[in-house]
């Protein structure tokens, strides 16, 4: 079903009959389609919902354009950015065709399920604006950076399960709980693997997130355990690129203080929540999605 999802994407660019963006859509590198597969579970496969999922995966590409551009990101998925391979104008222009031929297709489809959408989508913009203020100095709140990953990330794959559950019928609310707690989870997991894992399996530099000023929740759970002198230590690596010895020091400090298993932890709580949520709903298979997504190697 993903093929037809790739194809639905396609066809929309292509509409536009502009053979430069069928050109760069192209080159813009292509995710795990989580929300694609978690509306095509729900929902089915009926046009509607190959339509929504085709829609909403647009939306995601274009965010990530946006996103890439924001951080000065040469890579996505291993691969040279649009931005890095064609200047930024480029990559913002794209992502805005990729918004407006998302949003037109989005008017096609049922009234509550284009709000949803797009009520998301606009939170996802507060929550870029909000991740962009969060990285200006340290962050040490949590509550912020929970609002900022939910409105961020979160919000549009909440707005999947919840906009694919009406669609057909189901239940939206238990929907969209399930949907926002695997996003926040997925989100998590995403900054413990940048601390984890190597660059050449991230297909960016690891650490990157501290050096783009975004305190993640493993960096949080350390601040909050290390000693006065060490917390000083590590706010003078704020945003800063990292030596051996330095990055070294702060694997170090997540591996005595517990962050990076605090964070799991949470991650997994919240997915076992999101699994709560529909437990007396049809097994259609969003339980091995939780897996896929918070289960990933450490």
């Amino acid at each position: 079903m993903l093929e037809k999802v790739e194809s639905l994407m396609l066809a929309q660019v292509a509409s536009l009959e502009s053979a430069r963006s069928v050109e760069l859509f192209h080159k813009v590198p292509k995710g795990k389609r989580l929300r694609a597969k978690l509306i095509l579970k729900i929902a089915g496969a009926s046009a509607d919902a190959l339509k929504l999922a085709s829609i909403v995966e647009l939306i995601h590409a274009a965010s990530l354009l946006h996103d890439d551009v924001i951080d000065d990101a040469n890579t996505r998925r291993g691969q040279s950015s649009i931005n890095a391979e064609f200047g930024d104008k480029t990559a913002i222009m794209l992502g805005d065709i990729l918004y407006s031929k998302g949003f037109s297709e989005l008017t096609l489809l049922p009234k509550e399920v284009a709000y949803s959408v797009s009520n998301a989508v606009a939170l996802l913009s507060v929550g870029e604006l909000l991740d962009v203020e969060l990285s200006a100095t340290f962050n040490d709140n949590k509550e912020s950076y929970f609002d900022m990953i939910y409105k961020k990330t979160a919000s549009l794959i909440e707005a999947s399960a919840k906009s694919a559950a009406l669609l057909v019928g189901k239940n939206s609310d238990i929907y969209a709980l399930y949907g926002k707690n695997l996003g926040l989870a997925f989100q998590i997991i995403d900054d413990v693997l940048d601390i984890t894992q190597s660059s050449e399996i991230l297909g960016k530099p690891s650490l990157n997130d501290f050096k783009e000023g975004k305190t993640t929740l493993p960096y949080l759970y350390m601040y909050e355990k290390l000693s006065l002198h060490d917390q000083q230590i590590l706010l003078s690596l704020f945003q800063k690129t990292l030596n051996e010895n330095e990055e070294a020091w702060i694997k170090e400090k997540m591996n005595e203080t517990n962050a990076i298993n605090l964070s799991i932890n949470d991650a997994r709580r919240l997915g076992f929540e999101a699994l709560e949520a529909i437990k007396d709903e049809e097994d259609v298979g969003l339980a091995s999605i939780i897996k896929e997504m918070i289960e990933r190697n450490f």
